[in-house]
């Protein structure tokens, strides 16, 4: 692809007009912006394009193609790359346009139906929305509210998703008169090109088994298939709607929600000697070693807690889960951390907002974050290797008259 290194207005303009384009608009847009892009990317190199100059401190690297969506209809545009660095046009593709339209939009709502507290009026202030009117408002909820939609009620026709991963957020909200706390239930998949996903949102009042049952159909309904693992807290009622919704698959248990609920059962200040011994359990090298480590973990802490070592002990399985699948891929599965610097990014924004106005305001806000994020990882390098997610997708199968020994199992194609 190239883009133009000069422009002709006038030439430009008489061409244009005299073909009587109905692309009128666009073609200009286009030609004047890749015409800046340019102009800017040679002033990063220190000399016009195809100059030689003693003052050129970098060279053009070709194109690369990104589509820009104006008034005038989406436009596909020519970014000049550079041979040593990069040049990318902010002034042009703003990162999470989305979303911080959303931030705008919900603040905006909240004051305009009059429940900010002064806190967002400064806010509102800063951010320069000041004197937006309510059709404005409505007319960019509205705009918002058609890509989120589109965006969680799209077909999930990327699978076999080998990995889940679900977690649910606390967030505020005003209803019927009151500030109450809603659950907003959050799925991120591992497709069949090895990149993450945002597969859903949703939000209920309560995080118990049929908000979760209800959540996971939504998903099947859509399309989700092929899941060998699901990675999550142990929410309430959790794991029996992941055995309704989704018969066989696994469980893993996140280790570290599940440490901390460990270390509950000893004194503050064995903690930190609890939570060094667990933790070697995980830094095994293969299957036998970690099940070895795990049984002497139990008889050590045995010694001192036992309750605890009994706690440990009948978590064995759903913390071990994780064993069952390629080694290379251990760390992203036997935990729900990938997720969690997920909702640290969603948590950066409705913390802004403290009290959403309704429900709506939340799935457009947090459903902009999302789709924006899913954007991010698509163009991403894979999150798992092609090769590692068919050695996962292959089943266990326990001999018949055997117990579960590694070495007495054989593997089957999924």
């Amino acid at each position: 692809m190239t883009a133009p290194k000069s422009v002709d207005v006038g030439r430009f303009l008489r061409e244009e007009l005299g073909s009587a384009s109905p692309d009128l608009l666009r073609s200009m847009v286009k030609t004047f912006a890749e015409a800046l892009m340019s102009a800017e990317a040679d002033a990063v190199c220190g000399a016009e394009y195809g100059e030689r100059s003693d003052g050129r401190t970098n060279q053009r690297n070709g194109y690369r193609a990104r589509e820009w969506d104006t008034r005038a209809g989406s436009v596909e545009l020519a970014i000049p790359k550079l041979r040593h660095g990069s040049y990318f046009p902010d002034w042009l593709l703003q990162h999470r346009r989305r979303a911080e339209q959303a931030l705008v939009s919900v603040v905006a709502t909240a004051y305009l139906l009059g429940v900010s507290t002064r806190r967002v009026e400064k806010l509102v202030e800063q951010l320069g929305i000041t004197g937006l009117s309510k059709s404005q408002v409505s007319e960019m909820a509205a705009h918002l509210d058609a890509q989120v939609e589109a965006f969680r009620n799209r077909p999930l026709d990327t699978g076999p998703y080998t990995f889940l991963a679900l977690d649910a957020l606390v967030v505020k909200v005003r209803e019927r008169g009151r500030i109450v706390g809603v659950h907003t239930l959050i799925a991120t998949g591992v497709n069949a090109d090895g990149q993450r996903e945002v597969l859903g949102l949703d939000v209920t009042s309560d995080e118990d088994g049929a908000g979760w049952l209800q959540f996971l159909r939504s998903l099947t309904a859509r399309g989700l298939s092929g899941v060998r693992l699901v990675v999550s807290d142990a929410h309430r009622g959790l794991v029996s709607a992941i055995g309704a919704a989704l018969p066989g698959a696994g469980w893993q248990r996140c280790r570290t929600h599940y440490l901390r609920n460990l270390l509950t059962k000893v004194p503050k200040s064995a903690q930190p000697w609890v939570a060094t011994l667990v933790r070697t359990i995980f830094d095994q090298p293969d299957i036998d070693a970690v099940r070895a480590q795990y049984a002497r973990t139990v008889t050590t802490l045995a010694e001192r807690f036992p309750d605890a070592a009994d706690h440990l002990d009948d978590a064995r399985e759903e913390l071990l889960a994780f064993t069952a699948f390629p080694r290379d891929i251990w760390r992203q599965i036997w935990s729900n951390n990938p997720q969690e610097r997920l909702n640290k990014e969603i948590r950066r924004r409705t913390d802004v907002v403290g009290i959403f106005p309704n429900r709506a305001a939340i799935i457009r806000l947090i459903g902009a974050v999302l789709a924006e994020q899913t954007d991010e990882w698509s163009e991403g390098r894979r999150y798992m290797s092609l090769e590692t997610l068919v050695k996962a997708r292959m089943t266990v199968i326990t001999t018949e008259g055997t117990d579960t020994d590694p070495a007495t199992t054989q593997l089957t194609a999924a």
